[in-house]
């Protein structure tokens, strides 16, 4: 009977030192895996893209015995570069410079002054592009929204074609040199892209101009010229380089 107790309780013994070893011979499940948080939204890096959008012009040209003028709207279109810095928070600084050609063109015809009131004068405005570099400030209200402002330098080809009774007496093209301001909203609506919507004013300030014609301006006749444009444009950002956001 003690020899059978024996062996009984060495079986028992046995099978409790195998039975952990069994258990640590199972597969065990694999924890689930938590993909890691996306890095946060920063504005920090560069950009290029394009814009479409409409134009709209004040153009005006003073000849001293008449004025003409004409408010005239067209289509615009053309693309940007620039680099914007994240600090602070949510402030944003950076440049860019935009191209656009546009549409704009328009003819006024002014009665000119003479002994027998028949001649006539033609004056054609038209706009072929303009050309900004601009400074701007703007603050991220969500990580993904930035409003912002901005100004700077402007550049647009412009030309002013004068006839007097259908006989072209001057075609008066340049560059001009003025300002502008505006501001808009911009969505980064994934990472990398972003759209915006602005509105900007753009002032080419006057210009003087000489023109001979031998019906009235034997000696020479001197006029004015001015331009404004506004413009409302949408457009699309392929950002890159990004930076490490500051939050």
């Amino acid at each position: 009977m003690r020899k059978l107790s024996l062996m009984l309780l060495a079986s028992a013994t046995i099978g409790l030192a195998a039975n952990p070893a069994s258990a640590a011979d199972l597969p065990r499940k694999a924890p689930a895996y938590i993909p890691p948080a996306p890095p946060p939204i920063t504005w920090t890096g560069c950009y290029i893209g394009a814009n479409i959008g409409g134009i709209f012009g004040n153009a005006k040209a003073d000849l001293g015995f008449g004025e003409i003028s004409t408010n005239n709207s067209g289509f615009a279109g053309g693309g940007q570069i620039g680099c914007d810095y994240q600090f602070a928070g949510g402030w944003v600084i950076g440049f860019r410079n935009m191209f656009d050609g546009t549409s704009l063109k328009r003819d006024r015809t002014l009665a000119l002054p003479d002994t027998e009131g028949t001649n006539f004068g033609t004056a054609s405005f038209k706009t072929n592009w303009f050309d900004t570099l601009t400074g701007r400030i703007g603050y991220a209200f969500t990580p993904g929204w930035l409003i912002y402002g901005q100004g700077g330098a402007a550049w647009a080809n412009s030309s002013t074609d004068l006839s007097i009774n259908g006989f072209g007496v001057g075609s008066l093209g340049r560059t001009r040199t003025g300002w502008t301001a505006g501001g808009g909203v911009e969505w980064m609506f994934t990472r990398g892209w972003s759209a915006f919507l602005e509105a900007n004013y753009m002032d080419f300030g006057s210009n003087n101009h000489t023109v001979f014609d031998p019906t009235i301006c034997s000696s020479g006749c001197a006029f004015n010229t001015q331009a404004t444009a506004t413009t409302v444009l949408v457009g699309v950002n392929y950002r890159f380089g990004w930076g490490k956001a500051p939050y």
